[in-house]
């Protein structure tokens, strides 16, 4: 098991599951501390990096394109205090993040983690209900409907109708967006059958955000639901974008590859994979250094 704890936070490895807590400090954004700890799956990973600075450095996960619905409603949009997903790291403990790196890039080698894009969730986005008051309205989600109600200071064209209720099965997508410079951000719900191209401002499906310190929180909301929302990359989606087939039309069955005359090689590579999964299993239980698994890895990487 590899841990890292810092102010900024705490992270731990067990082989299988990274656990991200966010730490108590008063530097810690307020997004990071509602999210709370995190779960996230070796599976659900496409890489990470470390970072060195003169006073400190930054631990960063790079998950897979569409496993969390939060970077998924944020687009890439969250500043770096709120991601959760990187972690600063004081100067006099740049040897345990490294080391927690070389931990966590053994085991995606080992198991053979692909690094593209997945066709489904592998984290469930944040706990409901939710509810987030922001900007000219309060945003609630309970996991099958959205609830905005108005502010005082909301324009008329919000108020007049009061609040309103969004069934999840009317939404077709959320978008957040935070405040760019005098460009006010905002959390938005298209619903079907009935686009709109008003302004956040006067949009009636539509929270506006002014740039506050709870701002970021409505993208709590905006993944909550996202993650309830069909993924855009499931197969389902995927087959509803072309024309099925006609009855009695199907696909001309594909030939059946012929047998590879590289098999043994294949049965050596497999053989090397198992190497390196004894190898850390060892590792990891202390029967072998750090050096002893560093060289004893080198051997078989090169054999490969």
């Amino acid at each position: 098991m590899a841990e890292i704890i810092q102010k900024d936070g705490t992270w731990v490895f067990d082989g299988d599951t990274l656990r991200l807590t966010p730490g108590r400090d008063k530097n810690v954004s307020l997004l990071r501390k509602e999210l709370g700890e995190l779960l996230v799956p070796l599976s659900a990973l496409a890489g990470i990096s470390f970072e060195q600075g003169k006073k400190s450095g930054r631990l960063r996960l790079r998950l897979r394109d569409g496993a969390d619905p939060l970077l998924h409603a944020t687009a890439g949009r969250l500043a770096e205090p709120h991601d959760p997903y990187r972690l600063t790291v004081d100067s006099d403990r740049y040897g345990v993040a490294e080391y927690f790196v070389d931990e966590v890039r053994n085991a995606l080698l080992l198991d053979q983690v692909p690094s593209g894009p997945v066709d489904a969730y592998l984290l469930p986005g944040p706990s409901v209900p939710l509810s987030v008051s922001a900007g000219d309205g309060v945003a609630s989600f309970d996991g099958e409907r959205v609830r905005l109600e108005w502010k005082w200071q909301a324009e008329e064209a919000k108020s007049a109708g009061g609040p309103r209720t969004l069934p999840l099965s009317d939404i077709a997508a959320v978008e957040w967006q935070p405040t760019v410079g005098l460009e006010n951000g905002h959390l938005r719900f298209t619903v079907r059958a009935a686009p709109t191209k008003a302004p956040p401002k006067y949009d009636p499906n539509a929270v506006e955000l002014w740039g506050f310190k709870r701002d970021p929180l409505m993208a709590l909301v905006a993944a909550a639901v996202q993650a309830r929302l069909p993924h855009p990359s499931a197969p389902a989606a995927t087959a509803a974008l072309g024309d099925a087939p006609p009855p009695g039309d199907a696909p001309a069955p594909v030939p059946a590859a012929p047998a590879s005359p590289a098999a043994p090689a294949e049965d050596d590579h497999d053989a090397l994979l198992r190497r390196l999964r004894e190898l850390g299993d060892l590792h990891r239980s202390g029967v072998l250094t750090d050096e002893e698994f560093a060289l004893a890895k080198q051997a078989v990487l090169k054999r490969m």
